[in-house]
């Protein structure tokens, strides 16, 4: 699988602990679109100009769809426009997708199966082999999940850094957009709870 894929899989995966939003997988989805046609050449970044490369995109689907939605012309779209951009609604793009693909599942849980309706990964091959990178330390997809608040438990002070300047760059530009989300999550929460103090009684 892509790296995107394998990042949705490991968002999918239980985590009792914490859940992950779907704005900010959403944007850690497009950074991880976007690493996986550098490695394909389909694209390359030119400061933080997202340039055509000279290959097609891979044979998958979505990063089908990721291609055809670049920028061809100058000027070029820089890597954080790309991210709000092709982030719009992203993750459940991926849910349709691997629901359609048979790699995701509809349940329910509770008394006689009537309690609410969840969504579960199917056991294949590619889970397992995505669990499998995840478990490794592989770092670009550590770094992807690490922005949207998943770091590994296990995770060693030496894990390897991810290589190359343009990597670096895109996952730069992911953990900007998550935190300037979460500031705008944060200000409207403080927006609503002033305007919910203006009509409390006194």
């Amino acid at each position: 699988m892509t790296t995107a894929k394998d990042l949705f899989t490991i968002a999918m995966a239980p985590q009792p602990e914490r859940s992950v939003g779907q704005g900010d997988l959403s944007l850690s989805l497009a950074g991880a679109e976007l690493i996986d046609l550098l490695h394909a050449r389909a694209v390359d970044l030119d400061g933080d100009l997202i340039v055509p490369g000279p290959q097609p995109a891979p044979d998958d689907r979505l990063l089908g769809d990721a291609a055809s939605a670049l920028v061809r012309q100058t000027p070029y779209e820089h890597v954080e426009d790309w991210l709000w951009r092709r982030g719009r609604d992203l993750a459940a793009g991926y849910q349709a997708a691997f629901e359609e693909d048979g790699l995701l599942t509809r349940t329910r849980r509770g008394l006689l199966n009537l309690g609410d309706e969840r969504m579960e990964l199917v056991d294949t091959p590619a889970r397992r082999l995505a669990q499998s990178r995840w478990e490794e330390g592989e770092p670009v997809l550590g770094a992807l999940a690490a922005a949207i608040g998943m770091p590994r438990s296990e995770a060693a002070e030496d894990d390897a850094a991810p290589d190359g300047e343009a990597v670096t760059t895109v996952l730069a530009a992911v953990n900007d957009a998550v935190m300037e989300l979460e500031a705008v999550r944060q200000r409207r929460a403080i927006e609503n709870a002033a305007f919910a103090n203006v009509w409390r009684v006194p």
